[in-house]
């Protein structure tokens, strides 16, 4: 049996390809495509292996029990997942279907020649197609692991112009999202939300119901959740602002007001030691805090810190959903249908067989946002309304204040160096809330749906110990590459904390690698050495090295006469530790108001195999983009009586007008494993900034969003 995540849980050749329609080769996978282009990706996989045209090959969109369970799309394991998965199936495919052409075609093996789908006879006119081959037994056999793939330098598909799948749908108006489907019962669906978290219903008028339902619109009420359902999505809308004022709530508590870092530090909390390999233990004591007080070194204690983030998707989520009175479909565009199936099923109490979820796109975001409770808001109205789907949209209103955030964090690091310019001691402790709340199979899933705690039948909500995998968590990235002495890493999951966090993009390797790197520059300032050198000192990883070294030549190349009073500044990590490497370089001003104005990118990536450069690079830009918005503008502001961020103007998110030039480099190593870069560029770019800041203004400014009050408070110190 297979170690390989994917294949051990679809191990058959044919739980990944369908021939079965003519001159059209289906793909199956449990990776869904949010932007991140993997539908692409598998695509050019399988028309390289099989020699089949891009064109006839189409990407399913996953659905639960016909598609492989591949969990969460998530983690930057789309191609390290599904991408070998494809990839070794089809090879598997293509050397079955060669042995049977020469049998057919009465030739030996090594005489079988393949284009276009066909299989030809060298030398002569015989052929014959893939489909014509096909029988029902030929692809149900196991994916062979050890199969000979094709030889990257007769590569003639990847990485040559093509359009992305589904992209011309997009541009010509015909791509359908979840938020388009249209049935004919349908019901338009809003949830009427009480103040914050911790409200319960205390009564609802009932001659609005009783008026409501006379136009034909339905109330549904299960304990504290409400929601309305019209045949029009407007009548939908009124119907909810009339319920909202119908409806009274009463507060059992209020949200802590308290600074939400020292909170982080005060609340009670597991701390663990993270050993070699950014692995928490239970079992080692965490070392003493030492300062190295020789005169021979120079130690700097610093203090890095990033609010609650939100996913802040540009569009509202959505679900929909239809139950007969014995079967739940659901139709959502999360990242895992089967964990959502899970909790679904768990909290009807229903077979999991009589329920189906399946991916429809929507609005793009990486991690936990609210996709996954819209579809389970959508099925609570629909077991309420048996017969209907039900669309629910939340409003910007629900994104905004109901969808789990990015937890805030600190990272304390004490470190020193040495006078020949080497790092002789860091200490890194790390302060959050968890990052892992979504729906786990097995692990009660229902719980981790924000409308399972308002329900008669409430759930209480849940309490997510520390994740003990390498690299989860708070602790991803802590650990860097740079040779030093053994780190003291020390984790620290928090509890009691006033706000519902999960998986946001990164988790917790966005503030590690921002303290790491910003503490990195800081060591190299006093040790007067370039951060560039200084990070070069530090590296026997050659890929590291490389990446680094590309960076500095294209910085080099790129330099901005244009703009004066520029700074400079990198950051490098390579994520997960076992990911993709990425080194960010930014050139950036500060004007006389302290705002931030950014006039270069320049990113240089080792991602492996690389199967769609355009995909890649739109990946690593996308990232540095969001990144650069949290960096700047993004902070959740909430009070005692709830969220505050409701909206555009209370949350700014990064806009066209300070969207820099980029300069984007792809390290390309052909026949190496795939590595993930969805998510390498976050925790580089925000070093990459603060670093520049520092550059431009002598001022370093630790706390985010670095923005103009941030940037003056920090003046007003120095």
């Amino acid at each position: 049996m297979s170690n390989h995540p994917s294949l051990s849980n679809s191990p058959k050749v044919a739980d990944w390809l369908d021939f079965s329609s003519e001159n059209q080769l289906v793909l199956h996978t449990g990776k869904v495509d949010i932007g991140q282009r993997i539908t692409t990706a598998l695509a050019l996989i399988a028309a390289e292996e099989l020699g089949i045209s891009f064109q006839q090959i189409n990407v399913r969109k996953t659905k639960t029990d016909i598609d492989p369970n591949e969990g969460y799309t998530a983690g930057s394991f789309s191609m390290q997942h599904s991408g070998y998965a494809i990839k070794k199936a089809t090879a598997t495919a293509r050397h079955i279907f060669t042995a049977k052409a020469a049998q057919r075609l009465n030739v030996p093996e090594d005489q079988i020649e393949i284009s276009d789908g066909q299989l030809r006879a060298s030398g002569t006119n015989q052929s014959v197609t893939y489909w014509e081959l096909l029988d029902k037994t030929i692809l149900d056999v196991d994916v062979d692991e050890e199969v000979k793939t094709k030889n990257p330098e007769d590569y003639s598909v990847q990485n040559q112009p093509h359009i992305a799948k589904g992209m011309a749908e997009i541009m010509t108006g015909k791509y359908q999202f979840l938020h388009d489907l249209k049935f004919s019962d349908m019901l338009h669906a809003r949830v009427v939300r009480p103040p914050h978290y911790h409200c319960v219903l205390e009564s609802l008028d009932n001659d609005v119901v009783l008026r409501l339902s006379q136009e034909n619109i339905h109330v549904v009420q299960d304990g504290s959740f409400i929601a309305v359902a019209a045949q029009q999505e407007y009548q939908a809308v009124k119907a909810a602002r009339r319920v909202s004022l119908a409806a009274k709530w009463k507060s059992e508590k209020q949200l802590s007001e308290a600074d939400i870092y020292s909170l982080l530090t005060s609340n009670n909390k597991d701390r663990l030691f993270v050993e070699k390999g950014c692995i928490p233990s239970t079992t080692k004591q965490i070392p003493e805090l030492e300062m190295l007080e020789d005169e021979s070194h120079i130690t700097i204690s610093a203090t890095y810190k990033k609010p609650y983030h939100m996913h802040a998707s540009i569009g509202p989520s959505a679900g929909c959903a239809n139950f007969n009175g014995k079967t739940l479909r659901v139709w959502t565009h999360n990242q895992g249908v089967y964990p959502l199936r899970a909790a679904v099923s768990e909290a009807f109490d229903m077979d999991v067989d009589k329920v189906s979820v399946e991916f429809v796109p929507g609005a793009g975001v990486y991690g936990h946002n609210g996709a996954d409770d819209a579809a389970f808001d959508a099925a609570i109205i629909a077991r309420h309304l048996p017969n209907h789907s039900i669309l629910l949209k939340w409003t910007r209103d629900d994104e905004h204040s109901w969808e789990p955030y990015g937890s805030a964090m600190q990272c304390e690091i004490q470190a020193s160096v040495d006078k020949k310019g080497k790092i002789s001691s860091w200490s890194h402790e790390t302060y959050a809330d968890t990052f892992l709340t979504r729906p786990i199979i097995g692990k009660e899933p229902a719980s981790r749906m924000v409308s399972s705690h308002y329900l008669e039948k409430s759930l209480p909500w849940p309490v997510v110990g520390p994740m003990m995998v390498a690299n989860g968590g708070i602790h991803r990235n802590m650990e860097m590459l740079y040779e030093m002495p053994e780190p003291r890493l020390v984790k620290n999951r928090v509890y009691d904390l006033p706000l519902r966090t999960s998986a946001l993009r990164t988790l917790g390797a966005f503030g590690n690698v921002f303290a790491n790197e910003s503490m990195i520059d800081e060591l190299a300032e006093k040790a007067d050495i370039d951060p560039i050198e200084f990070r070069l000192s530090h590296l026997k990883d050659e890929r590291a090295i490389k990446v680094i070294s590309e960076l500095q030549q294209l910085m080099a190349e790129s330099q901005n006469a244009d703009v004066d009073e520029t700074g400079y500044g990198m950051g490098f990590a390579r994520y997960k530790n076992s990911a993709a490497y990425c080194a960010i370089g930014v050139c950036l001003s500060v004007n006389e108001a302290a705002e931030v104005k950014l006039h270069d990118a320049f990113i240089v990536c080792d991602a492996g195999e690389v199967v769609d450069a355009e995909g890649v690079r739109a990946q690593l830009e996308g990232g540095f983009i969001q990144a650069a918005s949290w960096c700047l503008y993004e902070q959740v502001l909430y009070e005692r009586d709830g969220i505050v961020s409701r909206d555009w103007d209370t949350y700014p998110i990064i806009t066209f007008d300070n969207i820099p030039r980029m300069h984007t480099r792809l390290i390309e190593n052909q026949g190496m494993p795939y590595l993930g870069a969805g998510e390498a560029a976050a925790g580089p770019t925000a070093a990459a900034i603060s670093n520049a800041i520092s550059q431009a203004t002598g001022l370093r400014v630790r706390q985010m969003p670095f923005n103009s009050d941030a940037i003056m408070a920090a003046a007003l110190e120095d």
